[in-house]
């Protein structure tokens, strides 16, 4: 009878236990990545006198405003449990030659098909990730590797510039404003970033497409089982993520005043980092925009830190890539000790 008791309470205190991890755990990937952000912007101020300057502040929330934008959108392929979107650079890059290439239309047309190409891709991703079950890291560098040759193609490899396509009129001029337009000396593509996460929070957390994704990304049988549509989530995911890449596309387009296929080259794996460090697992299911945004904050301060230092383009790519695989080994690490070897 003493033995049963002593069993019961060491079972006890094993779910204790487990429940406690998990509250840690759930903290740390809301909250964690902040942890590191105050450190780094701490590291700042010793580096660089420079790094509290305005000028790198307006620097450093600009390029990380066009991350953050391609983030929110990303997200929800990563909560789904389909890991990341690896033709969000060529949905960057699509976007913002078809916005040029269409610009003697008038800005807002040209805006809307840049837009529309860019979900175009998204759409075939989600049909035939979502119905026809192909691996999604696979089927999207396939299509990211088939649009860029489309695009090399079509446009002999040539870049193409929204003054000369615009014929000199105030169209090609209004497309490069884009991304130097300021609200209260703020870029209008942060405004833009913060409420694209906002609303991504919202719909994960609070509306029932969210909570069933949280279900797909958490097990996609169980979801199955429910009765719940998960071929329709997940292109509805899929034309979310396109959406955010081709807005993100069509500033970094027009910040570069060029149009050309390389425009989105290295920002599917920034984008996933940023996720991944903000709490999101790459199994699906769990994390948030609010880590979402220090994720893409830390991205940000880190490369802008790097630069100040005097470490290259290619020497921050092996730093990044290495603090993708420390964040994963964590969280797998974690999450194995809670029992749930699925990260």
């Amino acid at each position: 009878m003493n033995k049963k008791i002593e069993k019961q309470g060491s079972v006890s205190q094993n779910i204790a236990h487990e429940k406690q991890s998990g509250k840690i755990l759930d903290i740390t990937s809301r909250f964690g990545v902040y942890g590191i952000l105050i450190v780094l912007i701490i590291a700042g101020i010793f580096i660089n006198s420079n790094f509290f300057s305005l000028n790198n502040f307006k620097n450093v929330i600009q390029a990380g405003a066009f991350l953050g934008i391609l983030c929110a959108g990303m997200a929800f392929i990563t909560y789904s449990g389909h890991f990341a979107d690896m033709s969000a650079p060529i949905t960057m890059a699509l976007s913002g030659i078809v916005t040029i290439s269409c610009i003697s239309f008038g800005i807002v047309p040209a805006l809307l098909i840049g837009i529309g190409a860019g979900v175009l891709v998204g759409v075939i991703n989600g049909i035939v990730i979502g119905k026809f079950k192909a691996n999604p890291i696979i089927w999207t560098l396939a299509m990211n590797f088939v649009v860029s040759g489309i695009i090399r193609w079509v446009y002999s490899n040539k870049q193409i510039y929204p003054d000369v396509e615009s014929g000199g009129s105030i169209a090609g001029e209004m497309f490069t404003n884009i991304s130097r337009t300021y609200l209260w000396g703020i870029p209008i593509s942060v405004f833009i970033m913060i409420g694209l996460l906002l609303i991504g929070q919202f719909v994960l957390s609070k509306t029932r497409y969210g909570k069933q994704l949280k279900i797909i990304g958490s097990n996609i049988d169980t979801a199955k089982l429910t009765g719940i549509n998960v071929s329709r989530n997940i292109l509805i995911a899929y034309i979310i993520a396109s959406f955010a890449a081709a807005l993100a596309g069509i500033f970094v387009t027009s910040f570069g005043k060029v149009g050309a296929y390389y425009n989105g080259e290295g920002y599917d794996f920034r984008a996933v980092t940023a996720i991944v460090i903000g709490g999101m697992t790459l199994s699906g299911g769990r994390g948030n925009m609010i880590g979402v945004l220090g994720g893409v904050l830390t991205i940000g301060i880190l490369s802008n830190l790097m630069t100040f230092i005097g470490i290259g383009t290619f020497e921050q790519q092996i730093v990044t890539g290495a603090i993708f695989i420390l964040i994963v080994w964590i969280n797998s690490n974690s999450l194995r000790k809670l029992g749930r070897d699925d990260a």
